[in-house]
């Protein structure tokens, strides 16, 4: 069972930043996929990020929605059981519910591969 919760959202103006972070319980937080999903009103989730468990390996892969790349940026640190997702150059077109979530079976682009989910921060960006 692993438990999570997001936090980092908020207000922001177009071209500003954010960190969202999120805190995982449990003792195998290493041995999941971790992503990040993205809901605004009305619309389905939408992939944002995900990064790959260790493996035994000392890199992590990472993947992104075209419409991020380059603007955002998946980490993670599994000393402190916390994954990352550093916004920057924030558009409009960014506001939305932002969820963590953690997948026992490598990573997929597609939120029902996931095994666990937080609640969701809210961040809204401002033209």
């Amino acid at each position: 069972q692993v438990q999570l919760v997001e936090s980092g959202g908020g207000l922001v103006q177009a071209g500003g930043s954010l960190r969202l972070s999120c805190a995982a319980s449990g003792r195998s937080f290493s041995s999941y996929a971790m992503g990040w999903f993205r809901q605004a009103p009305g619309k389905e989730r939408e992939f944002v990020a995900f990064i790959s468990w260790s493996g035994g390996r000392t890199y992590y892969s990472t993947y992104y929605a075209d419409s991020v790349k380059g603007r955002f940026t998946i980490s993670r640190d599994n000393a402190k059981n916390t994954v990352y997702l550093q916004m920057d150059s924030l558009k409009p077109e960014d506001t939305a519910v932002y969820y963590c979530a953690a997948d026992s079976s490598g990573g997929s682009y597609y939120y029902r591969e996931y095994d666990y989910w937080g609640q969701g921060t809210q961040v809204t960006v401002s033209s």
